[in-house]
């Protein structure tokens, strides 16, 4: 089947046209773009778990991500051997973590400082009318296998975090174990930030997940072939 000059050319044109919309409206709204570098002042898009995945594989892209954000880092130098070797090491950035300066990936502070952003406070001001002030935690690096089996925990990389709190500004704290199942407020910030962390961790982990979980939050970067994540 032959097609009229004149059909041919308006398709054309079209498609043209609609390609030059498509790259305006990228233009406008970053955070759908994959191409588009991940910035800290982005909301939420489309493209915001593709971006991260390739931050956890390239240190590059995660350093420059911070530059990029005004995130202030502290790089330190290798230190241990074997399965926890940690050549990729930093003190977290947030100055909001009890105990203060943990070390962990650079992955790590980027994805903390992207869930501090949109995640954490949002929820605060939305559910509580006040902002979060302390974040506490159980640690980072630790030399261990994951309970139960023989596969590295990515905390003996000093990859992953696990939170346990979270203190407002109005003095309530927001306590993981008794507060999954506790009062309504309490319960449903931290429902929200656990998943508003699945779009900058690798891994989450609840209560929801376990028994072992049931007093934190675990959030961890590995980097896994075809970037898929784990939110539970």
């Amino acid at each position: 089947m032959r097609f009229p000059l004149d059909t041919i050319a308006i398709t054309v044109l079209t498609i043209a046209c609609l390609a030059l919309f498509g790259k305006a409206w990228l233009a406008d709204h970053p955070e759908h773009d994959p191409w588009a570098p991940l910035s800290l002042t982005d909301p939420p898009g489309w493209a915001t778990a593709a971006k991260f995945a390739k931050l956890r594989g390239d240190h590059q892209v995660c350093a420059s991500f911070l530059e990029r954000s005004d995130i202030a880092t502290t790089p330190l130098p290798a230190t241990g051997s074997g399965q926890c070797r940690r050549e990729d090491r930093q003190i977290l950035s947030s100055r909001l973590l009890a105990p203060r300066s943990p070390q962990a990936t650079c992955a790590v502070d980027a994805g903390l400082a992207w869930w501090l952003e949109h995640g954490v406070q949002p929820a605060a001001q939305t559910i509580f009318r006040a902002r979060v002030v302390r974040i506490e935690h159980f640690g980072t690096a630790s030399c261990r296998r994951i309970a139960g089996g023989q596969s590295w925990s990515e905390h003996a990389t000093g990859n992953a975090i696990d939170i346990s709190a979270f203190v407002l500004a109005d003095g309530r704290r927001v306590v993981v174990r008794t507060g999954w199942t506790g009062p309504a407020d309490d319960a449903a910030f931290l429902r929200t930030v656990r998943d508003s962390a699945c779009r900058s961790y690798a891994t989450v982990l609840s209560p929801d997940y376990n028994a072992a979980h049931a007093d934190h939050l675990h959030l961890d970067q590995a980097s896994r072939s075809g970037g898929w994540t784990v939110c539970r």
